[in-house]
């Protein structure tokens, strides 16, 4: 063989060589999947608790956070407005699934896109809002978890008149951005009126008016509170919690975070149960099941928790079978 051929054979070799080495590194590429989430509570312990929750059950079915999947987290607390902007950055980022946290984190991804899927962890009631077309069968391109359903409005109220049986007017505090918020009120408000309650629906958007909102309704007697979880409540949980403290207001909610933050008592589903369940929607949507056909389910584990403490300074005396069936007491 010539040099001259020799040197042709040799440019010919190295350039199948490139030629087989593209499809090797798109794949490779590829291989990186992407998930985003938009989480309805700020960076804080609560946060990082979901998040930990979430991450660790994924790296056990496989995925691992920077190196076969990157993993796009927004805290979107603030305001709605701020949430949309996050909603639109992940879907920039054309991730191959979102989890969101809460439904106004679900209702703004919802309004731009129908094709990404997505996870929702923590929405109440998805098929009356209009989120998913049946829990067995929801359809489109979401599917999740479920924090609560909204017949349970009234197992707050029963707690309520349990925990404080001087209670004889209620007020529930929401957010107007939360369209379960409303549904959840509207069924405590009608248990209310069933057993001759007189109750209110309080929605809230900032300290100004969770202050205002619960320094008018203490201005008469024998009042009690349901507050029931959204970004805001959440956000200021500490501020409510010591409203109700400084009014000698007895509040039911739904979270435990609520009551390691100075509130009364909680039955709620176990948040982080929840974010662990959701990896696993993810991992069966990312080796290629559609989230349609994947039901939407519901929460398997609840708890009860009491803060002792707050109860001792409110005068209340809890019975002996009320505190035994506590899964936690807080001192």
């Amino acid at each position: 063989m010539s040099d001259m051929r020799r040197r042709e054979f040799i440019a010919a070799l190295g350039g199948a060589a490139a030629t087989w080495r593209l499809p090797a590194m798109a794949q490779q590429v590829k291989s990186v999947r992407r998930i985003g989430v938009l989480m309805a509570v700020e960076n804080d312990a609560e946060g990082q608790a979901r998040i930990k929750a979430f991450q660790s059950e994924s790296e056990r079915l496989g995925w691992l956070h920077g190196q076969n999947v990157q993993i796009d987290y927004r805290f979107g607390v603030g305001g709605v407005d701020r949430v949309r902007d996050y909603a639109t950055e992940l879907i920039g980022a054309r991730p191959d699934v979102i989890v969101a946290n809460g439904p106004q984190a679900l209702a703004a991804l919802q309004q731009h896109t129908s094709a990404i899927p997505i996870v929702f962890v923590q929405v109440a009631d998805p098929v009356e809002v209009g989120f998913v077309a049946s829990l067995a069968h929801p359809g489109g391109n979401i599917t999740g978890f479920v924090s609560y359903e909204k017949a349970m409005g009234g197992k707050y109220l029963e707690l309520l008149k349990e925990i404080a049986p001087g209670v004889t007017r209620v007020s529930v505090i929401i957010t107007p951005d939360n369209a379960t918020n409303a549904l959840f009120s509207h069924v405590i408000q009608g248990v209310a009126a069933s057993i001759g309650m007189p109750s209110t629906s309080a929605a809230v958007r900032d300290v100004a008016e969770i202050e205002r909102t619960i320094d008018a309704f203490a201005s008469n007697s024998n009042g009690g509170l349901i507050v029931v979880a959204n970004p805001i409540t959440n956000t200021y949980r500490e501020l409510i919690a010591a409203l109700a403290a400084r009014h000698r207001l007895p509040a039911i909610y739904q979270y435990r975070y609520f009551i390691t933050a100075g509130g009364l008592a909680s039955y709620g589903p176990d948040v982080g149960d929840l974010f662990r369940r959701s990896a696993s929607y993810v991992d069966r949507i990312l080796k290629g099941e559609k989230p349609g056909d994947l039901p939407v389910q519901l929460p398997t584990k609840f708890e009860l928790v009491i803060n002792l403490k707050t109860a001792k300074s409110l005068g209340l005396t809890i019975s002996r079978e009320f505190l035994l069936r506590a899964d936690e007491l807080i001192e």
